[in-house]
């Protein structure tokens, strides 16, 4: 493992949930149709269904959403992926991105106008040169790195997830056991070099509207680092106290409301 991998697993972290719609079911509801597209993308050590308290909660109010398939294969590739999402969907689009998932959608809605507002969901905000890795190792907190398993993979590369057993206190400690043990199962894992992959070129919170909601237990991105790259983007803030990592999951109302917050503050 590089040492920018190691900076992260010893002290830092990566995330988490993916696809529960398609963009012509986004624009199925008539209702819908004169409010933006909400977009989410998850991060690493967990699936799509993480989103589903979020989803059903913005469906009920009128959003149209898309949940995007994020490889976790490499931030340039994985921004190419979403983007290409992006560009498929008409009208404006309000971005979610959750952990990793952050460096992801910093990139991909790079110079789109259709992206009136990114929300960072307990995510990085990287700026070129600088990747989840560095980020996470800025602040002392995290303790992700003791919870690591690596799987290699052909080629050299490594995967990696988070040991089942530690999953729920170290991913998800405000979410009920036996959800949190059903999402130790089904966390999807994240190409080691992903971590270490540092941004380039312009980001998208740089000239976009952000919006930040920081998990204030958080034990993979420490909560001072989420803080500081809220501050550098001059993000507008909410802190959830106590809520892990998974605080999209264990807040599904507070995540989906500081969406819509995004939603009716820049799409006019």
């Amino acid at each position: 493992m590089n040492k920018k991998v190691l900076s992260l697993v010893g002290a830092g972290a990566v995330f988490a949930a993916g696809l529960t719609g398609t963009a012509a079911y986004a624009g199925g509801n008539h209702h819908a149709a004169k409010k933006p597209t909400v977009v989410l993308v998850h991060g690493a050590f967990a699936d799509s269904s993480g989103w589903n308290g979020v989803v059903q909660r913005l469906q009920k109010d009128g959003y149209p959403v898309v949940a995007a398939a994020n490889p976790l294969r490499g931030v340039a590739s994985d921004a190419t992926a979403v983007r290409a999402l992006l560009d498929s969907i008409d009208g404006p689009i309000v971005l979610v991105g959750h952990s990793y998932g952050g460096s992801v959608i910093s990139k991909a809605a790079a110079g789109d106008k259709n992206v009136k507002a990114l929300v960072y969901v307990a995510a990085f905000l990287p700026q070129a040169g600088e990747s989840a890795a560095d980020l996470s190792g800025k602040f002392p907190g995290s303790t992700l790195g003791d919870t690591l398993k690596q799987v290699p993979l052909p080629g050299g590369h490594v995967d990696l997830y988070i040991d089942q057993a530690k999953y729920p206190r170290q991913f998800a400690a405000d979410v009920p056991l036996k959800d949190a043990k059903l999402s130790a199962v089904s966390q999807r894992p994240i190409d080691q070099a992903a971590l270490a992959e540092d941004a380039a070129g312009a980001q998208a919170w740089q000239t976009i509207a952000s919006y930040d909601l920081i998990s204030g237990a958080d034990k993979n991105i420490p909560p001072a680092a989420q803080q500081w790259m809220a501050e550098r983007a001059h993000a507008k803030v909410r802190t959830v106290k106590g809520a892990s990592h998974s605080v999209f999951v264990s807040h599904p109302g507070t995540t989906a409301s500081f969406i819509e917050k995004a939603a009716r503050e820049t799409v006019r």
